[in-house]
């Protein structure tokens, strides 16, 4: 070793390339195992694509109202379903910023139908920051300030609207905030039954071990739409949508549980005879802290993998009921409820843009199963 003027030691052995790699491979496997994970994560594209786009939807669900232009049931008498409007920059080769070109309804008296006709020589300049209905930022502060909204004789429906003049962007934003944060709901409630009973079964065995068994084999065996259908028609009816959301909510996650019981339960029972967790029984460990410390640590990697990929069956779940009237109800927005509008085929053959809410359920469900396909590969960094 010899030292250099700022005081640093370097190596005066010759390089040897066989011992560089020996010490990277060393440095590598030295590494924390959160390093290792995220390394791996990044090499899966879509699953690090697929999990920020996911973590902006989120992070927008709180300011969705500052987003919309519109509240989620205000409604445009004169604009019943009134088609997309496109923002435009430029007219008649001038630059004039984001603008809309104002649109005029008309019925037709021949086909029974309105049509609606822009306005080509009037464009009229989007404002910014302006005030609109009320909500309430999170749901607690409340404000009136739209991040953009058309001038007062004219509109802007960027999906267009519905069969009230409801606008179909505002709406779809209004409605994540309960269609995204159900899942969220009903894996908690899901895993928590699900860890519980899988691991006392895996654990303890014999009568308890039973018992658990022959309970999730009757819920497996129960059809899932029919049993959906029938706790959800037991919702009194003049309970609040915010109460509906909640006990839809449970609902979908106490019926989930017995899949991952069943994961949890056999993977317990391989663990539970491994030394490290018969070490620590005999050192008096009680049942409580060898289950927390030693045997759902090394499961925890399948649990994320499970949950990411449970998720979009909660949201499906939501969906399905709303879409069937049974889940959540009007005034409660949602993309379930939304679609339950546009059940009549023949209306959304004339106003296609009605069944424009089927599209963020698609991209959301997409999104969580590639980041649950990019968790579960990276999750075990040690297996190639």
């Amino acid at each position: 070793m010899s030292k250099l003027p700022d005081g640093r030691y370097v190596d005066d052995a010759p390089y040897d390339p066989q011992v560089s790699l020996q010490q990277l491979e060393r440095a590598d496997l030295d590494a924390p195992n959160w390093l290792l994970i995220w390394r791996k994560f990044k090499s899966h594209k879509l699953g690090l694509i697929s999990g920020l786009f996911l973590l902006i939807c989120y992070l927008l669900l709180p300011v969705a109202g500052f987003i919309a232009p519109y509240g989620p049931n205000e409604r445009h008498p004169d604009h019943l379903f009134s088609p997309p409007q496109s923002v435009h920059l430029f007219h008649d080769g001038e630059f004039l910023g984001p603008f809309i070109y104002p649109v005029e309804s008309e019925a037709n008296l021949e086909t029974f139908q309105w049509e609606f006709v822009p306005d080509l020589d009037r464009p009229l300049q989007l404002d910014f920051f302006c005030e609109g209905q009320e909500y309430k930022l999170a749901g607690l502060i409340p404000s009136d300030t739209h991040l953009f909204c058309a001038s007062d004789d004219s509109t802007v429906f960027l999906w267009g609207s519905d069969r009230l003049g409801r606008d179909v962007f505002s709406r779809i934003l209004y409605g994540a905030q309960l269609s995204l944060t159900v899942g969220l709901i009903g894996i908690t409630v899901s895993f928590v039954l699900g860890i519980f009973f899988g691991s006392v079964a895996g654990y303890f065995g014999g009568k308890i071990d039973w018992v658990i068994n022959r309970v999730i084999e009757i819920l497996r065996s129960l059809p899932e739409l029919p049993l959906w259908l029938a706790l959800s028609a037991a919702v009194p009816s003049n309970w609040s949508p915010v109460a509906v959301f909640f006990i839809i909510s449970v609902i979908l996650g106490i019926l989930d549980w017995p899949g991952l019981a069943r994961s949890v339960r056999a993977k317990f029972l391989s663990l539970r005879e491994e030394e490290y967790v018969r070490a620590a029984e005999m050192m008096g460990a009680s049942s409580g802290r060898v289950i927390r410390k030693h045997l759902l640590p090394n499961f925890m990697s399948h649990l994320i993998a499970s949950a990411t990929l449970s998720i979009p069956a909660m949201i499906l779940g939501e969906t399905a009921l709303s879409f069937l009237g049974l889940g959540l109800r009007a005034p409660a927005v949602s993309w379930g409820v939304m679609l339950n509008d546009a059940q009549n085929l023949a209306s959304i053959e004339i106003y296609p843009w009605t069944a424009i809410p089927m599209l963020p359920i698609v991209v959301i469900v997409l999104a969580f199963n590639f980041l649950g396909d990019g968790l579960r590969d990276s999750l075990d960094p040690y297996q190639q």
